[in-house]
């Protein structure tokens, strides 16, 4: 298997870690909506690369 593959998997598990991280009641709370961005663009964008490569493999390219 690809390690380019199983560091976006691993890309996509920290993205889910970063919109579940508790912050209320730290100082970090004012970056909650900041995480959260982050978050969901870390799952989109390396979703979408999987399915990019997934395509590609079935396609023979």
């Amino acid at each position: 298997m690809d390690k380019s593959i199983l560091l976006m998997l691993a890309s996509i598990l920290a993205g889910f870690a970063l919109l579940k991280v508790p912050l209320a009641g730290t100082f970090l709370s004012g970056l909650e909506p900041v995480t959260t961005l982050i978050g969901i663009l870390a799952i989109l964008i390396f979703s979408l690369f999987l399915i990019y490569k997934g395509l590609m493999a079935l396609l023979g390219k």
